[in-house]
């Protein structure tokens, strides 16, 4: 069955006809399914988490009407949802100068004046914070989910963002070959949005590929796609304890054909021995957080999830789950000063790394972060090493590429999706290959990529332009007006 027969049968496409002609307060019937009680704004944002938020906000502070919708209770999505921590490096390759700046560094400034984070200024690499990791781990920003959840409710009241949560994406509404909408499932209903322009801040790119936008699902050449994690935290840690066994055995550190043998892998040996350790890892990331007895653990490995299948989301969580129980079993009996370990939450979703990559005006490829290329319409720099988990000869491998300049640029072109008008991209659904979106699906840069598609967004509409005819000068300018960094 094609797509179109799918949503045929579905009933979607009748839904999204009664809204096609965006009238309004609308209401319609077809098939059992009601579209009704239709939302009108400028900007509408798909998806809550770091890049859309960021876009949102951008896109009401410059004066355009914009409505964000979450399928969850709360912004933030992997930051706070799926409790990933800490934010990897804003700063340039040397660790010399913050480079990842404007939205994304208010919301910092934001949470360390509340007491919710700490400044990456003073986070170095190789230290607990950065789980004891060199490359690519200077300058980690270990933040509270919770301080950012009451920090994006304030910015977004602040802007004027209208907000859904517990509102489901269903179908765009397109005009020829442009979305000027979308069909969203809320607590009411099958409801209508009609809008100007629409971000696609999903990560799985469900807007772009429900309209039609060609993607690509992992990396095709090779067939599979990176795994994913469940993140947790832990807390009554004697951290003194654990950070003196970690630091006794530094220079044990290695890479072996791909695999990390890091913080704990000596303990991990231990399990391994006792037939107590059968996750597809040899070490522990374990980041320690704002509070001193609190870390965030980043080691559970659930391969061969398909993020746009709920069928695999289901398994894939319940075995995250699983894992967590596992590792919290590990810590126990043989970490010390975690004896006493308490688990204090475990992610609501499951972190994935990789799913659609979206086919833009530009396909980003990994030589062109690794060379530091700084395309002229760049709108946003990053140092990001790329990096590929499952990416060598099994899933306990990664591959691991760091830059040769200071940092490289991400062109608007690859958040402006081919042949489809009226939308743009914002997040790790961006255009560009697998190896190459392994460097820039980490949140400081999804949220740069958030705060360029918003204030896009909203260039275009004031212009009454489709964003792909927008400037990226003038959106290059506004962004450095508010205190972005272009190189």
């Amino acid at each position: 069955m094609n797509r179109r027969d799918f949503l045929s049968a579905a009933g979607l496409l009748a839904a999204a006809g009664t809204v096609s002609g965006l009238v309004p307060g609308c209401t319609g019937k077809k098939d059992g399914l009601t579209v009704s009680d239709q939302y009108d704004t400028d900007v509408l944002v798909v998806g809550g988490g770091p890049a859309g938020v960021c876009a949102a906000i951008a896109s009401a502070r410059m004066g355009a009407r914009t409505l964000i919708v979450e399928t969850g209770n709360c912004l933030g999505g992997m930051a706070t949802k799926g409790l990933v921590s800490p934010f990897m490096t804003c700063y340039d390759s040397a660790g010399e100068r913050m480079i990842i700046r404007g939205l994304f560094e208010e919301i910092l400034d934001r949470m360390v004046a509340r007491g919710g984070a700490l400044h990456p200024s003073g986070i170095r690499h190789t230290t607990p914070y950065s789980a004891w990791i060199t490359a690519g781990h200077d300058h980690c920003t270990p933040f509270e989910a919770e301080c950012m959840k009451r920090v994006l409710d304030e910015m977004v009241a602040e802007a004027g963002v209208q907000v859904l949560f517990h509102t489901q994406f269903v179908q765009p509404v397109m005009k020829g070959n442009a979305v000027r909408g979308a069909v969203v499932l809320t607590r009411k209903g099958l409801e209508g949005v009609s809008a100007k322009v629409v971000v696609d801040a999903t990560g799985d790119g469900d807007v772009a590929f429900r309209a039609g936008v060609p993607c690509e699902f992992g990396n095709e050449a090779l067939g599979k796609v990176q795994p994913c994690t469940m993140f947790f935290h832990i807390n009554n840690v004697d951290s003194a304890r654990l950070e003196a066994d970690v630091q006794a055995h530094l220079h044990e550190f290695r890479k072996v054909d791909g695999v990390s043998y890091r913080a704990l892998h000596w303990r991990v040996a231990e399990a391994e021995a006792a037939g107590k350790w059968d996750i597809a890892r040899k070490s522990v990331n374990i980041y320690k957080c704002v509070r001193d007895d609190e870390w965030a653990v980043n080691c559970s490995r659930v391969t061969n999830i398909d993020a746009t299948d709920s069928a695999s989301m289901t398994a894939g969580e319940m075995a995250g789950r699983k894992q967590v129980e596992q590792l919290m079993l590990f810590f126990h009996e043989f970490v010390p000063g975690c004896e006493n370990a308490t688990l204090m939450s475990s992610g609501s979703i499951l972190g994935i790394r990789e799913s659609r990559h979206v086919k833009g005006e530009h396909v980003l490829e990994a030589g062109e972060l690794i060379d530091s290329v700084v395309p002229d319409d760049s709108i946003l720099v990053a140092s990001n090493s790329v990096d590929v988990h499952g990416g060598g000869k099994s899933a306990l491998s990664t591959t691991y590429t760091t830059i040769k300049g200071n940092w490289y640029g991400v062109p608007y072109r690859s958040l402006v999706p081919v042949e489809v008008d009226g939308l743009l991209l914002a997040g790790r659904c961006l255009s560009a290959t697998s190896d190459a979106a392994g460097a820039v699906r980490v949140m400081p840069p999804a949220m740069a990529m958030g705060h360029a598609a918003g204030v896009a967004a909203a260039l275009a509409v004031k212009g009454g332009l489709a964003p792909r005819n927008t400037d990226p000068e003038a959106i290059r300018k506004e962004l450095l007006a508010q205190k972005a960094f272009l190189g």
